[in-house]
């Protein structure tokens, strides 16, 4: 039964208090009027107990903006959620109209760094500006559950290239602060062809702060020499600096016995030390590798926690090392993320465990992570 202030409740109880389904949790869809975002769709989920989150039809059912009773979680880039039709495809032009929010889908066919691989491929890829198809969204009650939701149908396809169809569902049930995405990608095509997934997951201030920590059981590794002078410090944070280069580390991260696997930012003093975070609990089966985004930035102060199936330096030097992904014609893969908001310091203690185990602390996990750096 949905918890919604402090009370469990049925069906029929919220019915008799609620006019308009909308007023207990969840999803209208509104569009924007004006600027670069005029015409893009966004479905608004509102779960009752303080989750809101904005889904974007137009640009892949990616999410936007997201908070928790009225604290933003994630970061949103000057450019606002543009319009598809302004994406510019070539070398960085992708970063004219990158939202960031929540979470920004990069793949499918390539992702990374702009590189030439088989022609020019500009940087992560093409399916974050896919609007969807065959869009159904709405609330589905299972007995007394009630669940939000939205689904689509995405393509990345070109004649004599790729035929891929991507098919995501995002899910929220009334009075719990989760947020589910699933996505199966499929092959449509008669030729195998690259597949490279990036969970692009941006999070920022207040979340973000200089009393933050990222919290990740793993192995780590800088991507570039500048990332590697800074590397003892890459779970905590500064304040926010003028321009400064971004850092980037990749983890190779411990996975659960279902072969689930687990990142957070906490913010344990948010809010007079009541504590915020938000815990990323993701399959590693098809997503075995992950990326950390680390920038400090003024104006750009952003913490990015990215599970995928590739690095983030290009298709080119994927191929070049052997390990560039594909999908064989007919062949479909499933992509889990979850996003749980931990909202006080109860629950990050709870994350912490499940991260490190009942008997080990963050800070030392954190050392023995560096200790097996590859």
């Amino acid at each position: 039964m949905p918890k919604l202030y402090g009370v469990s409740w049925n069906r029929r109880q919220l019915e008799k208090y609620a006019g308009a389904s909308w007023q207990t949790g969840g999803v209208r869809k509104l569009r924007f009027a004006e600027g670069p975002e005029d015409g893009v769709e966004v479905l608004q989920f509102d779960n009752g107990a303080g989750l809101r989150f904005d889904v974007m039809p137009s640009r892949a059912l990616d999410i936007a903006g997201a908070s928790f009773c009225g604290a933003p979680l994630c970061y949103n880039t000057p450019s606002g959620e543009s319009h598809p039709a302004h994406f510019d495809s070539h070398g960085l032009g992708w970063l004219e109209t990158f939202p960031a929010g929540l979470v920004t889908t990069c793949g499918l066919t390539y992702a990374g760094a702009p590189c030439d691989d088989a022609g020019a491929l500009g940087l992560h890829g093409r399916i974050a500006h896919q609007q969807a198809r065959e869009i159904k969204y709405g609330v589905e009650w299972t007995g007394n559950r009630k669940r939000l939701f939205a689904e689509g149908v995405m393509k990345e396809s070109v004649l004599f290239g790729p035929n891929l169809t991507m098919t995501r569902r995002i899910t929220a049930e009334a009075g719990e602060p989760v947020i589910q995405i699933v996505d199966r990608v499929r092959n449509d095509g008669f030729e195998r062809q690259p597949l490279m997934m990036v969970y692009h997951i941006n999070l920022g201030f207040p979340v973000l702060s200089e009393q933050s920590e990222v919290w990740i059981n793993s192995s780590v590794r800088a991507r570039d020499p500048h990332s590697e002078e800074h590397i003892d410090g890459w779970n905590r944070f500064e304040s926010p600096v003028p321009n400064v280069p971004e850092q980037l580390f990749y983890h190779d991260v411990k996975r659960d016995s279902k072969g689930y696997a687990h990142a957070a930012l906490v913010n344990p003093a948010f809010n007079q030390k009541q504590g915020l975070g938000v815990l990323i609990r993701y399959h590693g089966g098809n997503l075995p590798r992950f990326a950390q985004w680390k920038n400090i930035r003024a104006g750009a102060y952003v913490c990015g926690l990215e599970p995928c199936n590739c690095g983030v330096e290009g298709r080119a030097v994927e191929r070049e090392r052997g390990t560039l992904q594909y999908l064989r014609p007919g062949e479909e893969k499933e992509f889990i993320v979850n996003f749980h908001v931990l909202p006080d310091n109860a629950a990050i203690e709870q994350a912490r465990k499940l991260i490190f185990g009942s008997k080990q602390g963050s800070r030392a996990a954190k050392s023995k992570a560096r200790r097996n750096m590859p």
